[in-house]
């Protein structure tokens, strides 16, 4: 089976929600939220992605987290996860108490495939295109059809490793040769389907280029913030959350808009 039929059959049995231009969806991926250990990538970037949920709760944004919410290769235990980040499974819960919260599992939380959904689709009620939404693991013959091995890997040779710098070779966030791979595959989808295609997984944010209408909502563990991907009023947006400073010296947290919008056509 190729990367495109592996997206067609997560896209079968999608979760189906509306788009128009009353909608404000915001779409963050790649969380993979640890246990604040050393190896938690999630750790350094908590407060941006608090700031940024309180942010989108105030203003009445309905919260997509389309996979890899928690980093359960390097992990055993959500319970250890949800009580670590006690207060950010908080404000989650706020959003899902309004029923404004869908989430998607990953490759990194295929644990979860049970419990969750493995895609979303935005039915486009304005008569345009539709908007689908998986994580991207899909794409990617190593880390979706030999996910256990790939998590074997991780968990036993590659988490020891990193805290000596080496990166793990496998992993579309950190190889170049097969983050393009990934893309072409993700984008030539988008082309042959004539509909949008919303992922995550190589951590490289994105907005639609000429030729195709493949997007990506980037991550939360970039080293310069986090990204993410507004919907509203018909147009993507793509946002970075990020630590400024001000003239008097004081920190604060800055929304960037760092490319967009662009109209859902």
């Amino acid at each position: 089976m190729g990367c495109h039929e592996r997206i067609d059959r997560a896209l079968a049995g999608a979760v189906r929600i509306p788009l128009s231009h009353c909608s404000r969806y915001v779409l963050f991926s790649d969380c993979h939220r640890g246990q604040g250990t050393s190896n938690d990538n999630f750790l350094k970037n908590q407060h941006l992605y608090k700031a940024a949920l309180d942010y989108y709760l105030r203003n009445c944004f309905f919260y997509l987290e389309l996979g890899d919410g928690e980093e359960l290769w390097e992990n055993r235990r959500v319970r250890r996860i949800e009580n670590y980040y006690e207060e950010v499974y908080g404000l989650l819960s706020r959003f899902e108490m309004q029923r404004r919260y869908i989430r998607i599992y990953g490759n990194h939380d295929m644990e979860l495939r049970d419990e969750l959904p493995e895609a979303v689709i935005l039915n486009n009620r304005e008569g345009g295109r539709d908007v689908c939404m998986i994580h991207g693991h899909q794409a990617d013959y190593f880390n979706s059809v030999c996910w256990r091995l790939s998590r074997f890997l991780v968990r036993y040779f590659w988490k020891p490793l990193e805290g000596f710098g080496v990166n793990d070779p496998t992993s579309a966030a950190r190889n170049n040769k097969k983050t393009k791979k990934y893309e072409r595959c993700m984008a030539s989808w988008t082309v042959k389907n004539d509909a949008y295609l919303v992922a995550g997984h190589s951590h490289r944010p994105r907005l639609p280029q000429p030729g195709d209408r493949y997007l990506n909502a980037g991550s939360c563990v970039h080293p310069g913030g986090i990204t993410c991907i507004e919907i509203e009023n018909m147009n993507f947006t793509l946002v970075r959350w990020a630590v400024q400073t001000r003239h008097d010296m004081l920190l604060y947290v800055e929304r960037e808009v760092l490319a967009g919008p662009v109209a859902i056509e």
